[in-house]
């Protein structure tokens, strides 16, 4: 059971905190509900504490969110093409249904990746793929600045200015990093500093 001023990850409405926990009759039946505010959406919420039919978990630790960010250079993924808009929804909504950090990065990443090949055809992204991929980046953007203690729109320039730091890191530490991650699929051959354990980054 969640307590108040809980942080937590409320369906497709992101990061809420817990205002209060009080008991409300809905429908003629008393039931114990939390009270809760997002963060970046106006209104209040009224979930049930044993709810089931909307997905709630806390907003992951400033640790986590480092070491997601840390990872992003080393995510793997492939660019979902498909000629049925139902389908490409149908995919890209599951992928925000699992609700996890490190789906939403392969797939704004994907989305990204996606926009950079249609450019280098003078073609444009798809609304599809930009409805979807700001829906992934507020999630997501969203729950890193919870995490991080900092506002949304500073999230993706201290994405920016940490792999720089951490990149640069890796090169002062480990003068060998540099020319062992010249090819691709060399790249995780780089020791990471600052995790240890045989972690590796990429330059």
């Amino acid at each position: 059971m969640y307590q108040i001023d809980d942080l937590i990850m409320y369906g497709s409405t992101g990061v809420c905190r817990v205002s209060d926990i009080t008991e409300q009759v809905f429908n003629d039946e008393d039931k114990l509900y939390y009270v809760l505010e997002p963060l970046y959406q106006s209104g209040v919420i009224y979930a049930p504490v044993d709810n089931e039919k909307v997905f709630m978990r806390p907003v992951i630790s400033e640790e986590e969110a480092k070491s997601l960010i840390d990872d992003i250079p080393a995510i793997h993924t492939e660019i979902y093409r498909n000629s049925s808009m139902q389908q490409l929804t149908k995919y890209y909504q599951s992928v925000i249904d699992t609700h996890k950090c490190f789906d939403l990065l392969k797939l704004t990443k994907s989305i990204y990746q996606k926009k950079q090949a249609a450019l280098a055809q003078n073609r444009h992204l798809g609304q599809i793929d930009k409805k979807f991929m700001k829906r992934a980046e507020d999630l997501l953007f969203g729950e890193f600045a919870a995490a991080l203690h900092i506002s949304r729109e500073d999230v993706q320039e201290y994405i920016r200015k940490r792999q720089k730091l951490l990149s640069s890191l890796a090169q002062e530490q480990y003068p060998l990093c540099a020319e062992l991650a010249q090819q691709p699929e060399d790249r995780k051959k780089a020791p990471c500093p600052w995790k240890g354990g045989g972690a590796c980054v990429v330059l």
